[in-house]
């Protein structure tokens, strides 16, 4: 068996390309091994700051030997035909093909060895074909090679079980020759095995797996900030980053001039996360510390001075920017901004972002009927701030920071703190990591901007398509549902688009009972993706939508746990199958005699002669009842309950009682005994949904 090491050696290539190169490195080449009958027992790819690199471990020396057939014509066939077939076929006589009975006669067959070709030979066209196909996000040309790459090409290594295969690509042809580190260890470095080639690098200062980067990047950082009694700042996303940024890396610690300390702490740590992928540093209280974590790529003399000072004077320098828009800003309320957002555009079609503030309004002063403990006064005014920090200086800087500046500026206003809080909050949440916000006037804003911007596309056709979604309406959706859920709202969400909508007044053009209905339906779609995640099957939510008119998520996330429950039990999947089953005979016969039974007409039992139906109708009408009692309680637990009482004299009419009885008015009368049962059954839940 024998190992493939490739390596792709290039100037540098952004981080945020690093990771995707390596898988689709290893898919395409792991795939076109396999289909060449080469699969290899392991497969490995990991990407750096400047090479991406594949190891393939357990290889075979060459392709297994393989046999074609090909038909040819029957025995007897005119001459022309024959020519034809050895022609195709590569033979030199036809004494040469064998001869097979077939149903349809005798038949030619062309049988030919073929022997499998040196794994070497198929690798060298497997990699170069992966390396064109290789999908960059951006690539680009260099000097007067027509290749495109993400950087330009400095060397490959390619070697298979010792020996080099000339790979060529890029105007660059394979070897085993690599370099180290660009300063620390430039010399060249022969290679034959993954093995090898990790250790030669790590002592050339050259960290080949990602993984082992980032354990010196956390670990070391974490020394370096216990030892001043303090902690690194969890930002697992900066740390993939700037794994990507240093082939050696170098933990060193800087200090923040205290000028700027009494900037907000969120404008220092975008500042230097954005601009300079520094990592912030924390107290023991959890506030932020006047030190910083810089990752450097080489040791010095010095163990890192220069580098730190550097550094220090490069952050100076961004958070003088910082601290001028602070005080700045400052020296303007929010609510004298708010003109300027009039210059600020929404969306083309759904207005200005001063309209949508508006609407905003509106908007919450209906959902602040449904959420306790909200104030109308604050609720509006926290709507009205909500986006006039768009308009200052250091969220054009720091868009980040949209909605966490409106508050400090809110509370320097001197606004109360729910309405301050609340204009932080209205984005929450952002993703499915992120707390919904859970105090009222929050809640309130927070679900006006999110419904405003839904129905908005929605009403000028701007909706997801496929994984298309422009305007992030999925997560809105997603949001409202957290929302709603997380404080168990009993907003009806019908109600609330049709608010919604009335605020864009003649922007709508479509039918605002349809728009509403549209964005319900997206909403239900949310849902199932969104109760998936916590393990609730998604039929379970269609057998509730299916009723029609359920708006209320509280109510129906009620009616979605009680139908799990009860159909977790015995009575719940016995009864599932007897609902099918009188389902499907009902909808055969229907059918069949071109009509369609009820429960109307005369008394089931003075049409029935058997006790056993008699009890089933009496026992369906009686628990149907008590179901629809407990619906309009909401004791959505009771009503299941009820329906389990049903299953014994369903089990009996169905063990007793023939259906299609010989008796028309007999078997009329057990068919609308059918049909009362799937009546039923679907006034709780549309049992025709659930699957399996």
């Amino acid at each position: 068996m024998a190992e493939l090491l490739l390596e792709i050696f290039s100037e540098e290539i952004p981080a945020r390309m690093q990771a995707r190169a390596a898988e689709d490195l290893a898919r395409l080449v792991g795939d076109a091994l396999k289909a060449a009958g080469l699969e290899a027992k392991t497969l490995r790819a990991v990407a750096g700051p400047r090479r991406v690199t594949l190891a393939a471990d357990g290889l075979p020396k060459a392709q297994p030997d393989t046999t074609e057939e090909r038909k040819g014509p029957q025995v007897g066939a005119p001459e022309q035909a024959i020519q034809g077939f050895l022609k195709g076929s590569g033979l030199a006589r036809i004494e040469d093909a064998e001869i097979r009975e077939l149903p349809k006669g005798q038949f030619y067959f062309a049988v030919t060895a073929k022997k499998g070709r040196a794994t070497a030979v198929v690798v060298k066209e497997i990699v170069e074909a992966a390396l064109a196909q290789l999908p960059w996000p951006k690539s680009m040309r260099w000097a007067t090679n027509p290749t495109r790459w993400v950087r330009p090409l400095h060397g490959i290594v390619c070697v298979l079980d010792g020996k080099v295969v000339p790979v060529m690509f890029g105007g660059v042809t394979a070897g085993d020759t690599t370099v180290g580190h660009r300063f620390l260890s430039p010399a060249s470095i022969k290679v034959k095995t993954f093995a090898e080639y990790v250790a030669k690098l790590k002592k050339a200062n050259v960290l080949v797996e990602p993984e082992a980067r980032a354990k010196v990047i956390a670990q070391d950082l974490a020394k370096l900030a216990a030892a001043e009694k303090l902690t690194v700042t969890d930002d697992p996303g900066l740390l993939a980053e700037v794994t990507g940024l240093a082939e050696w890396p170098v933990p060193l610690l800087g200090t923040i001039d205290s000028a700027f300390m009494d900037v907000p702490a969120e404008v220092l740590t975008s500042a230097m996360r954005k601009h300079q992928k520094y990592f912030a540093l924390q107290t023991k209280d959890g506030k932020l510390a006047n030190r910083f974590g810089v990752i450097a790529n080489m040791t010095t003399k010095d163990n890192g001075k220069a580098i730190v000072a550097g550094n220090e004077r490069v952050l100076r320098a961004r958070l003088s920017d910082a601290k001028f828009f602070w005080d700045q800003d400052r020296k303007k309320s929010l609510e004298s901004r708010l003109p300027k957002l009039e210059e600020r555009v929404f969306q083309a079609k759904l207005g200005t972002m001063r309209a949508k503030v508006e609407r905003i309004v509106a908007l919450s002063r209906h959902i602040i009927a449904y959420v306790p403990g909200s104030s109308l006064v604050q609720a509006e005014r926290a709507a009205l701030l909500c986006k006039a920090d768009l308009s200052s200086d250091m969220v054009g800087e720091f868009p980040d920071l949209q909605g966490l500046m409106g508050r400090y500026y809110a509370l320097n206003d001197g606004e109360p703190a729910d309405v301050a809080n609340a204009i932080a909050q209205h984005y929450s949440p952002l993703g499915p990591q992120d707390a919904a916000p859970t105090a009222p006037i929050s809640v309130v804003v927070s679900l006006a901007d999110k419904i405003d911007s839904l129905v908005g596309f929605f009403a000028i056709d701007e909706k997801p398509t496929g994984s298309k979604d422009p305007f992030a309406l999925r997560r809105a959706a997603l949001g409202v549902i957290r929302i709603i859920i997380e404080n168990k709202l009993r907003l009806p969400l019908l109600v609330a688009f049709k608010s919604a909508l009335g605020g864009y007044g003649e922007i709508v053009k479509g039918d605002p009972e349809k728009i509403a209905r549209d964005v319900l339906e997206f909403f239900a779609d949310r849902l199932k993706v969104h109760l998936r995640d916590a393990g609730v099957r998604h039929d379970y939510v269609n057998a509730i939508f299916a009723l029609g008119g359920e708006d209320d998520l509280v109510r129906l996330m009620a009616r979605v746990e009680a139908l799990s429950a009860f159909l977790g039990t015995d009575d719940g999947t016995n009864l599932l199958a007897a609902y099918r089953r009188a389902a499907n005979i009902l909808r055969i016969e229907e059918k069949k005699d071109g009509k369609k039974y009820d429960i109307g007409g005369a008394p089931l039992s003075d049409l029935m002669g058997r006790e056993e139906s008699k009890a089933l109708h009496n026992a369906t009408n009686y628990f149907g009842i008590r179901a629809d009692e407990a619906i309009l309680k909401e004791d959505f637990v009771r009503a299941m309950s009820a329906l389990a009482s049903l299953r014994a004299p369903i089990d009996l009419f169905f063990d007793k009682v023939t259906v299609n009885a010989e008796d028309q008015t007999e078997r009329a009368a057990n068919l609308a005994l059918l049909a009362s049962i799937v009546d039923v059954m679907n006034r709780v839940a549309d049992f025709s949904k659930i699957e399996g």
